[in-house]
């Protein structure tokens, strides 16, 4: 995703969250919405798709019969405390998003967010949009794959609440996460990316 200038919609610079709701419903992008301000959702790359493609197969067939499912970048993320609506590349939820008391519209509580890195997204990804995503209860663990190199970066709750950092860089590794008990090789991340 890139974040572009934001966008005016019913010729308003600034829009309640019901507003961008039913603006979005009718949109033929997607639109990240903040603090009243839309943002529009570029297209990702072949690569992007590659890696987000393997990561579903591979985490949904790992979490095949279990609570904890994935949902790709079309179901919503809302974080009250801080207005953000947003697509995640894949969100794991650990309960019945069908059955939430929120809305058909979005959901609230992911357990894990994985976001791929562009060139034009590493820096948001890392800084700004990661200060957002923690301000989720429910979140305790939050993963960057770099679509352009064998590169991923883990971030996870410890046991005193802070978030701790593991990097991955080899083929030969496996992604743990463990919140979901849940482990993939990076080598099934990247297959078919012509970075192995």
């Amino acid at each position: 995703m890139e974040l572009r200038e934001p966008t005016v919609a019913y010729g308003k610079n600034k829009l309640t969250p019901e507003e961008y709701l039913e603006w979005e419903s009718t949109a033929l992008q997607k639109h990240e919405y903040y603090r009243g301000e839309l943002f529009a959702m570029a297209g990702a790359s072949v690569r992007h798709n590659v890696i987000a493609k393997n990561l579903m197969i591979g985490i949904g067939m790992r979490l095949q019969g279990k609570q904890c499912q994935p949902y790709g970048s079309d179901l919503r993320i809302h974080i009250p405390e801080n207005t953000l609506f947003t697509y995640p590349d894949i969100s794991i939820i650990c309960r019945d998003v069908i059955e939430e008391e929120t809305s058909d519209d979005y959901t609230i509580e992911p357990t894990v967010i994985i976001e791929i890195l562009s060139p034009s997204t590493k820096g948001y990804d890392r800084g700004e949009k990661f200060r957002l995503y923690r301000d989720i209860p429910t979140l305790e663990a939050y993963i960057l794959i770099d679509s352009e190199s064998i590169a991923i970066e883990a971030f996870r709750i410890n046991a005193s609440g802070h978030w701790e950092l593991e990097d991955y860089k080899s083929l030969n590794e496996v992604l743990a996460i463990p919140v979901v008990d849940l482990a993939i090789p990076l080598h099934d991340i990247y297959e078919g990316t012509k970075l192995l």
